[in-house]
């Protein structure tokens, strides 16, 4: 039995030998089955291409694929999934912040088939900045609310998975990707580990708080219409009350014949910029759905893959 794992690198040279050890690690621990490790480089810019290069010449299980230029994790992560020949494949960052110590129970739990996908999440952010962690929090109850699949707050895209699980999500050929919500939608049974937060071994983050601010927009975009339909439930009620409003000054004014003094002309302006604000907010919105549809129909690659080791038989 074949166990790919694969590695999504942007900048990650001086984690990526620290990974590679607990990955070896792991091979040893769990020595009845064959590993090949799938490095993929989305556009570095330090040495991390070098890194890869020199492991995967010592190490005839390494794998890796070099993109042309920075595509994204998702990008990433599905080059991954598509180059990945094992029956069980993992996915996992190269920040050792997804333990690969667990990887030889979750490959036991599907070896005893209580599932098809065995999960990580993680039960707390310690270590994250407050205002991080708070709106991590309130995008999961927003998305679950909007969605018909429900996303595990605290869920990562470290996962061990079946082929059948990968082979339904590479059949999902999108351009517009946001895994953890693919991750739920494909279904199958998911078995979730639990464990605590773990800082980065070296390097800085690459999520910016705005990066994941537009991140958490397109899984909302992608996955759920619920904001188009605010828009809609907007205008109907402000269509309604503006004509309540007609007809309370229609009363007041041709049968009761109360006439204002002063013209409310601060307050009507208020109202006009309040609501052209909401029209604005509703052609965003939907200018948001349209724009990814454009891309979509452009069918362009995911990724353009500049350099590539495969796998030797």
């Amino acid at each position: 039995m074949l166990i790919s794992l694969i590695v999504p690198c942007y900048n990650e040279e001086e984690s990526l030998p620290i990974l590679y050890a607990a990955l070896c690690d792991v091979r040893s621990q769990v020595s009845d089955k064959e590993f090949e490790f799938i490095f993929v480089n989305d556009g570095s810019r330090d040495k991390t291409s070098s890194v890869i290069k020199d492991i995967a010449s010592k190490d005839k299980d390494v794998r890796y694929i070099i993109f042309s230029r920075n595509f994204g994790k998702e990008a990433a992560m599905f080059a991954g999934l598509q180059k990945a020949a094992g029956d069980y494949i993992a996915i996992l960052d190269a920040d050792m912040q997804d333990p690969p110590s667990l990887i030889p129970s979750m490959i036991e739990s599907l070896d005893k088939d209580e599932a098809d996908i065995i999960a990580a999440r993680r039960v707390t952010r310690k270590g994250e900045p407050p205002i991080r962690s708070f709106f991590a929090r309130s995008f999961y109850k927003l998305i679950n609310k909007m969605c018909d699949v429900e996303i595990a707050d605290g869920a990562r895209d470290f996962r061990l998975m079946k082929r059948c699980v990968v082979d339904a999500i590479i059949a999902l050929d999108e351009r517009q990707r946001f895994s953890k919500g693919i991750f739920a939608w494909v279904g199958f049974r998911t078995k979730w580990v639990e464990h605590e937060n773990v800082e980065r071994v070296a390097g800085e983050t690459k999520w910016s708080f705005w990066k994941l601010f537009r991140y958490a927009i397109d899984g909302i975009v992608a996955f759920t219409t619920a904001p188009l339909r605010f828009a809609t439930y907007c205008g109907f009620g402000f269509a309604s009350a503006a004509f309540i409003y007609m007809v309370y000054y229609f009363i007041r004014a041709v049968i009761l014949r109360i006439y204002d003094q002063v013209p409310g002309y601060p307050s009507l302006l208020c109202i006009l910029l309040f609501i052209g604000g909401l029209i604005l907010m509703a052609l965003g919105l939907l200018g948001e759905y349209i724009g990814r549809i454009f891309i979509e129909v452009k069918r362009r690659p995911q990724y353009i893959v500049a350099e590539e080791e495969k796998r030797e038989n």
